[in-house]
């Protein structure tokens, strides 16, 4: 009897998954419907349902910030757009859409130029998204324990030579991917970024408006979070400078 009845709860938990699924993916098709006829702001309430959902792709991303594009919501539309690069770093159509939506912010800032290895670096980390390294590296150590074992318990030398060679080599490409994966990890744990969601923000020297006002920012701006102190934030922008900020409305790409 406890046997039937955990298969009629396992039937009733698959069933509602698969409907969950069918749901999310209604909704998906029912926001490019929308978004195809035009009428934007329900492909973005189309969009936030299958994000409440649970489902995080870079194609949901790119399409809400193509729709908060087409309405004009800078903020919203770099935010997206910079949440699917994220996933999905070598796609083109998000690149190119993600700097037109920048064309719209009022600030222009010239970033620091980049040494050659942090090129190298960023290329590197850009090749694929957090999690992709992670399954590379996790393939590797499985092929690296697997050809090992076939080293151990295979009789023909020659075979054994094969295997054992196989082995290091999975094993050296397994640290390989380890490092680049954990490497980029700790970078984005230490780089939080942010989009300034407020229409216009007053940049200070020191956490108080008693230093030196410093510039100013408008929405759509990426900032990277350096601390926090009360009501204030310190950031910095692409350009190297840095300040603090009481009360601005920020939305962080890693949540």
């Amino acid at each position: 009897m406890k046997k039937r009845m955990n298969f009629v709860l396992f039937l009733l938990w698959a069933g509602s998954l698969l409907h969950a699924q069918e749901n999310t993916s209604s909704l998906f098709d029912q926001g490019n419907a929308y978004y195809n006829e035009a009428n934007y702001a329900e492909a973005v309430n189309s969009y936030k349902q299958v994000l409440q959902n649970g489902l995080h792709s870079a194609e949901l991303y790119y399409n809400l910030g193509s729709a908060y594009y087409r309405l004009n919501q800078v903020a919203e539309s770099i935010y997206y757009f910079e949440k699917a690069k994220k996933l999905d770093p070598k796609n083109e159509d998000i690149k190119i859409n993600s700097s037109f939506a920048q064309n719209m912010t009022i600030d222009a800032i010239e970033p620091l130029p980049e040494s050659q290895i942090t090129q190298l670096r960023n290329r590197l980390f850009g090749l694929m998204s957090l999690d992709s390294w992670s399954q590379l590296c996790l393939v590797f150590l499985w092929l690296s324990l697997g050809l090992f074992l076939g080293y151990l318990f295979v009789f023909s030398s020659n075979l054994k030579r094969v295997f054992f060679f196989l082995s290091l080599i999975t094993s050296l490409l397994f640290l390989g991917s380890f490092t680049v994966g954990f490497s980029k990890n700790a970078l984005l744990d230490q780089n939080q970024f942010a989009i300034l969601f407020s229409s216009k923000i007053d940049v200070w020297s020191e956490p108080n408006q008693q230093g030196e006002l410093l510039f100013i920012l408008h929405e759509g701006t990426k900032v990277q979070v350096l601390d926090s102190l009360s009501e204030w934030k310190k950031i910095r922008i692409a350009n190297g400078s840095e300040g603090w900020f009481k009360n601005g409305e920020i939305k962080k790409l890693i949540d």
